[in-house]
């Protein structure tokens, strides 16, 4: 059996001639299989990260296929870069189907980027708000926005900034909160404004290979690393498959709104559940970012 993502995800003979994704944080890992996989199934492909060297390694893949490829660097603890990104996707291409979410980190240190947020929310939750509101109407009819997430937490937005904001794992955890909640308010304020387009969210897994585990404290870094002994997904095409299930399945063409794991619907927790938290989050991340409330006219109905 084919252990590339594609073909995880049931989606190998899928034609994505003519789409056009971009994948963050696809320089490695899980998004860097994502990126190969669609250029193999046909799509044009525009590669995010921080590192140039790698960016054009895999555009030099990419491009290798016969599929259309660029790359654009872009820190996500710097709001002027993400400005750039999307400036820089929007000159490149007429319009995007695909918008793949995945980039993100966590953080052990106390750190304060942009507006004075902490660092593990600010590049997991607002960069990827900032990015999706910047490529909001550069998005064609029947496209798929698709955010890496996972659940847990609560929702505790006096503690993303100031003297003492969540660190480390709480940090973590609160974010990819963030991502479902953001993900579900996107489908609801898509779905009222009647923009043919869809969000979802999902959780890739726990995957050694991502990476994910060099920003755990150093013992618990060398154990997981070493062992890959993990919950969940175990290799990086496994993380992929679920993103490429959201992304170019026929059986989530018109799925919006939900949260995935093992390429099926889950419920999420209780409080990526609360569409008055998800409504309060979209406002507030507005605020913090200084930009105007994207989608601000289709209000989502809460009950």
């Amino acid at each position: 059996m084919s252990t590339r993502p594609e073909s995880l995800a049931g989606v190998a003979s899928i034609d994505c001639s003519g789409q056009t994704a971009l994948i963050t944080g696809s320089t490695n890992g899980i998004g860097r299989d994502a990126a190969l996989a669609l250029g193999r199934l046909g799509a044009n492909v525009f590669v995010h990260g921080r590192d140039a060297d790698a960016g054009a390694a895999v555009v030099d893949e990419l491009t290798g296929m016969g599929v259309r490829a660029t790359f654009q660097a872009a820190d996500f603890t710097d709001p002027e870069a993400v400005h750039a990104l999307a400036e820089a996707v929007r000159s490149w291409c007429d319009g995007l189907d695909l918008l793949l979410n995945n980039a993100g980190g966590l953080f052990q240190e106390k750190t304060l980027v942009g507006p004075d947020v902490e660092i593990t929310f600010y590049v997991n939750h607002l960069a990827p708000y900032l990015l999706t509101a910047r490529l909001l109407d550069h998005l064609n009819e029947g496209a798929r926005v698709v955010t890496a997430a996972h659940r847990g937490s609560r929702l505790a937005l006096d503690r993303v900034r100031g003297d003492n904001p969540l660190r480390g794992m709480n940090a973590y955890s609160h974010s990819k909160l963030a991502n479902i909640l953001f993900a579900s308010e996107l489908a609801r304020r898509l779905d009222a404004s009647g923009r043919a387009a869809t969000s979802t969210s999902v959780h890739p897994g726990f995957i050694p290979g991502s990476g994910f585990w060099r920003f755990m404290p150093g013992p618990l870094s060398y154990l997981f690393r070493a062992l890959g002994l993990m919950p969940g997904t175990s290799s990086t095409a496994d993380g992929a498959a679920e993103l490429l299930h959201l992304a170019v399945s026929p059986e989530t063409t018109d799925v919006s709104g939900q949260y995935f794991a093992g390429q099926e619907p889950v419920t999420p927790s209780e409080a990526a559940r609360d569409p008055d938290g998800a409504a309060l989050l979209w406002r507030e991340s507005a605020q913090m970012l200084g930009i105007d409330e994207p989608l601000a006219g289709a209000r989502s109905s809460v009950s």
